[in-house]
């Protein structure tokens, strides 16, 4: 067998999980390539290093490029550093293109998360430094059987439960698979014995009974919850629930969002920062914030044989254009930003910058309340689904049995949906995302706050959410690669798109060789 049909077959039979680790036993996939703190050894004797951008891949150059010895200086667009990871608390504002102004007014303690909100288990980088910088952490719930998955166009609208869909949807291939297996259909594919042991673990696996049939029975319903559940006392005894049918389910399509928790970015553990996302970018901040130059909006970018001269406006009032110069140029601007800027860059790294989009979404905000997902549905995390344009529902992973209000993620839409919220000025986009929500939870109307809304094409600094390549194949080691004295460098320019991750280990692996550069020549 050939090991294209080994992975093919284990990825039909034992899932996305299971695929990953068996290819990165063959050596065709691998976690983080982060190895532990970043080694730049040798004096760089005074080389001066302009960064643009303060992200996390900004200020990683810039925090360990200044403990290698080398001077450095951030210029960042903002009036803080963090760019996509990024958090809105209550009296926050932000102005997005157009002019829309939201004011944030949500309850103390109580935030949303417009960038990055969640950090996988295998993302070794980040969950350095968070340890390294004392960010601490909590667990994120991306599955929770509990929660809900929706179609308006399967039962009549109503929303079932995630637990539900999953057992029977198990159980009914399960017993599908079992039934071509005791007919004689699977003879060509497997050994005798291994056909004994398939039956067995489908018996095991999907809650089948003695004659290999998926049916109404305690041993089922322990998977999919009881019609009554066990109880104490007088009349405590539990009645099995009966199954969904095998054809609503399938045309339903809601199975559709079973494994999002099964690709190996989504797997528990994953984590979250407690209080928001940015206090990853607050922890890297105080380390570098001296070397930051704030509302700084880069013009031009322009490079000769003895060094990069920037031109920037200082949008905080001080004054006209101004200049940094430095021996090199580590640049983490996004492309969306950097092709509108002047520059000298080569003609091939300027294609490649052109020819780069970004992606859209929208993420919605929306306050309530009272916990009313926790105190009627029994909902604690987890994600609820839906076709509806938001796209999902994430209940808060903190703050657990908490009376008073508290945030949803709202809606996280990618795609047309995040196109059509574009279009929409944002109390209209909020109106839009509890009239959704209401369809699958009701008391949305009367429990709903206030909330807030981004929508990443509208955000001024990176005008999108990713970036995304035209031509990865071809462009990709061309855009690492030193232009003059200039790197690049930012989650665009990673294997791990949209992800902190990708930011990080770019920023790390660009000052890695700009070291070598000034050490070796």
């Amino acid at each position: 067998m050939s090991r294209r049909d080994l992975l093919t077959m284990i990825g039909a039979t034992a899932g996305s999980a299971a695929l990953y680790q068996a290819m990165t036993t063959l050596g065709h996939a691998q976690e983080s390539t982060y190895q532990g703190p970043v080694k730049l050894d040798g004096d760089p004797k005074g080389a001066k290093v302009l960064v643009l951008g303060a992200g996390l891949a900004g200020m990683v150059a810039a925090l360990e490029l200044r403990a290698a010895g080398y001077t450095v200086e951030v210029l960042e667009y903002r009036e803080k550093a963090g760019g996509r990871c990024w958090t809105l608390r209550g009296g926050d504002s932000y102005t997005e293109l157009g002019g829309f102004k939201q004011d944030v007014k949500f309850s103390e303690g109580n935030y949303l998360n417009p960038g990055p909100w969640r950090i996988p288990h295998h993302h070794h980088a980040v969950l350095d430094y968070c340890k390294r910088l004392g960010v601490t952490l909590e667990p994120f719930i991306q599955k929770n059987h509990n929660a809900y998955l929706h179609s308006t166009a399967a039962f009549d609208g109503k929303p079932q439960r995630f637990r539900d869909i999953a057992a029977d949807y198990r159980g009914q291939t399960s017993e599908l698979l079992a039934k071509a297996a005791n007919q004689g259909k699977l003879d060509e594919m497997v050994s005798e014995e291994d056909k004994e042991m398939l039956l067995e673990s489908l018996r095991l696996y999907g809650a089948l009974d003695k004659d290999f049939a998926y049916v109404k029975s305690e041993h089922t319903s322990d998977f999919r919850g009881y019609q009554k559940w066990p109880g104490g006392g007088a009349g405590a005894a539990p009645i099995p629930s009966e199954p969904i049918d095998a054809s609503q389910i399938l045309q339903s399509r809601l199975w559709q969002w079973l494994d999002d928790a099964e690709t190996i970015d989504h797997q528990q553990t994953i984590f979250q920062p407690v209080g928001g996302m940015d206090m990853i970018a607050q922890a890297f901040e105080r380390e570098v914030k001296d070397l930051i130059r704030y509302n700084a909006k880069v013009t031009s970018i322009q490079q000769d044989d003895s060094g990069v001269t920037v031109t920037y406006e200082d949008t905080g009032g001080q004054g006209g254009p101004q200049e940094a110069t430095a021996d090199w140029c580590i640049c983490t601007i996004p492309f969306s930003i950097l092709g509108q800027i002047e520059n000298n860059l080569s003609g091939e790294m300027k294609g490649i910058i052109d020819s780069m989009y970004y992606a859209g979404s929208a993420k919605f905000g929306l306050e309530f309340n009272r916990r009313f997902w926790e105190e009627d549905e029994r909902i604690y995390g987890g994600i609820s689904y839906t076709d509806l344009p938001i796209s999902l529902i994430s209940y808060p992973s903190t703050g657990y049995f908490s009376s008073g209000k508290a945030v949803l993620l709202g809606g996280y839409s990618w795609g047309a949906y995040a196109y059509q919220f574009n279009a929409l000025p944002p109390e209209e986009r909020i109106k839009r995302a509890v009239e959704y929500g209401a369809m699958i939870h009701p008391q949305y109307k009367e429990e709903f706050s206030n909330g807030v809304s981004v929508v990443w094409h509208r955000v001024p600094w990176v005008l999108g959410c990713y970036g995304i390549w035209k031509d990865k194949e071809a462009d990709y080691e061309k855009a690492t690669k030193f232009d003059g004295r200039i790197l690049m460098a930012g989650e665009h320019i990673s294997y791990l798109p949209a992800w902190q991750e990708g930011a990080l280990l770019s920023g790390l692996d660009a000052i890695s060789r700009l070291h070598d550069r000034v050490i070796n020549g």
